[in-house]
């Protein structure tokens, strides 16, 4: 049965869990029926440790909400550092243990980075070896089981990156095939795939990919989905200001569905109709307001492919 919902943004909410209320209640109002929560945004971890006051207190307030849960792990959270290796995994387990604690279906996890984010300013592209990249690929893929091991009753899934002009590639995960095998390495049943549609579109327009048979080609491994639009056209780390890149169709948007010009209809097509996981529209904050819309957008899709009787109860109009 598909869930819809949307994302409790971690800028929007900035630790204040009566603003997590709020957003519950507006999606529950809009008659959506998943919810994603950022643990970061309301501060259940703390240098690696779970908060458990902090996390039965949000506990507490997701239980008033009939949703269907999915976690997203701390952007930051990199299982390829060589620095603070240690740090990252507890991060991971926490998130998971946090995600059991809400009893939440799917956490969320970006895969690692040979070079991570926060350092594009201080270097440019980084060449690694093909030794030193299959060195890394193992760290991540050893702790991901032991962590899928430990929690086999969530699924861990590893969302597909966007490029950056200038620093790509700098994540395995920006190519879907190349995740696709990372997932395969680590075999187990829950690691599966997070199909972010906004990344897909990127990196295909940055790799000349056909995002329709990228997709055709990992559907099997497709776990959740975060479904949001943009016009696929890549930045530099530099551009962030989403009000100087709209105009120019530039950057991850992560607009409502139909606001863009990815081919969500054709890439849904591919797998929706064997799919029962959530379709979380992974808005940024500024479309707060067009949350319902977003969803209305989908349902028509859905509905125009034949999946509209696999919809859990949604009532958004």
């Amino acid at each position: 049965m598909l869930s819809i919902g949307s994302n409790i943004n971690e800028v929007r909410v900035d630790g204040n869990l009566s603003k997590l209320h709020r957003d519950l209640a507006s999606f529950l109002s809009i008659g959506l029926t998943a919810a994603e929560i950022t643990v970061h945004g309301i501060d259940a971890i703390k240098n690696g440790t779970l908060d458990q006051r902090r996390t039965a207190e949000a506990r507490a307030i997701l239980d008033d909400f009939p949703f269907c849960y999915s976690v997203h792990a701390p952007n930051p959270l990199n299982l390829m550092d060589q620095n603070h290796g240690a740090l990252h995994r507890d991060v991971l387990m926490a998130s998971l243990n946090f995600s059991a604690a809400i009893n939440a279906e799917v956490l969320v996890y970006h895969p690692g980075r040979f070079l991570v984010e926060e350092e594009f300013a201080l270097r440019g592209p980084l060449l690694l070896g093909v030794d030193e990249q299959m060195k890394l690929l193992e760290m991540e893929a050893s702790i991901l089981k032991e962590a899928a091991d430990q929690f086999p009753g969530i699924i861990i899934a590893m969302e597909n990156a966007r490029p950056y002009l200038h620093h790509s590639p700098y994540c395995y995960a920006e190519c879907p095939d190349q995740l696709k095998n990372q997932v395969s390495q680590i075999g187990r049943k829950n690691v599966k795939i997070n199909l972010d549609f906004g990344h897909l579109q990127m990196s295909s327009q940055f790799y000349n990919l056909d995002p329709v048979a990228e997709v055709r080609a990992i559907a099997p491994l497709i776990a959740h989905c975060h479904v949001h639009d943009n016009f696929g056209n890549p930045v530099y780390h530099t551009e962030k200001t989403q009000t100087h890149q709209i105009p120019f169709g530039k950057g991850d948007a992560h607009m409502p569905v139909g606001w863009g010009a990815i081919p969500i209809r054709d890439i849904l097509a591919e797998f929706v109709s064997s799919y029962d996981g959530m379709l979380i529209c992974e808005l940024r904050s500024r479309y707060f307001d067009q949350t319902r819309e977003s969803a209305n957008n989908l349902v028509t899709i859905l509905k125009e492919l034949g999946a509209g009787n696999s919809i859990a109860e949604l009532a958004v109009s």
